[in-house]
């Protein structure tokens, strides 16, 4: 049976395969067994723009839900982080579902000042034991925040990275090697021929690679499943229903800016069939 590494990696259409030489083998149990290890309330940072379209993408609150949904289950408060748009798309979709969860909406400001307050003001709120990011632009060694294209982005995104600065523990979820916590592979992201040429900077202490970052939130859910004795994952009509909300509330597939139901150009159905795959691989490994 493949593991759930092989399984998050599978597709691969950007080349972040060239990352799994340079990660541990159990990359997903061992970030899975960290969060484990750092019972408490998290918080849980995404939303990406999309440039061409004006809008934030399909990938990343997907992953990010069905992580706090186990969190939560697991018997932990979550709060997500997000900015302008992402922020009202995901509390939106939270009321519908009757989740208290809170939603933080950092603002977007080039002021490095007003950035760090609002860092240190979600962490004296909210007092997290963890932190954890799935598909958040970070910035390069420049300061500049970019897309896979080397576009910069840097005006539409908050500086959410800042709560990676602070010496809370971490966790980064990304596919492209401009996200929150490929600071850790810095040298291999730069050196490798389909992942940019100005990678991101900033590290967390377990990091996560995937072909698309919501099968990394998966995968990081299936390992807790398996860790905790119970599958914790979204079951297939959730988290579709997902991300067709997503995508009606005005979100869009990341690679070709298309206001469509994909994520990274994967179909619902290609998507539903990877989160089968580690529904199978828990169910065959739950322990206890």
């Amino acid at each position: 049976m493949p593991t759930i590494e092989d399984i998050i990696l599978n597709h691969d259409r950007r080349g972040i395969n060239a990352l799994r030489p340079h990660l541990p083998e159990d990359f997903c149990t061992q970030a899975a067994q960290y969060l484990l290890e750092h019972p408490g309330p998290v918080i849980i940072a995404t939303g990406f723009y999309i440039i061409m379209s004006d809008a934030p993408e399909t990938d990343g609150p997907p992953g990010a839900f069905a992580i706090g949904n186990a969190i939560r289950e697991l018997g932990h408060p979550v709060a997500y982080a997000a900015d302008d748009p992402v922020a009202g798309m995901m509390a939106n979709l939270l009321s519908q579902q009757g989740d208290s969860s809170p939603v933080i909406d950092f603002p977007i400001t080039g002021d490095a000042a007003k950035n760090y307050q609002a860092a240190r003001n979600a962490i004296a709120e909210h007092e997290p034991s963890l932190v954890v990011s799935i598909e958040r632009c970070a910035p390069d060694a420049h300061g500049t925040y970019r897309n896979m294209r080397g576009v910069d982005i840097s005006d539409k995104t908050a500086r959410i990275d800042r709560l990676f600065e602070l010496g809370i523990p971490s966790i980064g979820i990304g596919d492209g090697g401009n996200e929150i916590g490929m600071g850790n592979l810095l040298d291999v992201v730069e050196a490798a021929d389909m992942l940019p040429d100005y990678p991101a900077i900033t590290t967390c202490n377990h990091l996560i690679a995937s072909s698309t970052s919501n099968w990394g939130g998966y995968g990081l859910v299936a390992a807790l499943s398996v860790e905790a004795g119970r599958n914790l994952l979204p079951d297939l009509e959730t988290d579709a229903a997902c991300i067709r909300y997503l995508v009606d509330a005005g979100a869009v597939t990341g690679v070709t800016g298309a206001h469509d139901y994909l994520v990274d150009e994967f179909t619902l159905e290609e998507n539903a069939a990877v989160l089968q795959e580690l529904h199978d691989y828990v169910a065959s490994n739950l322990k206890g």
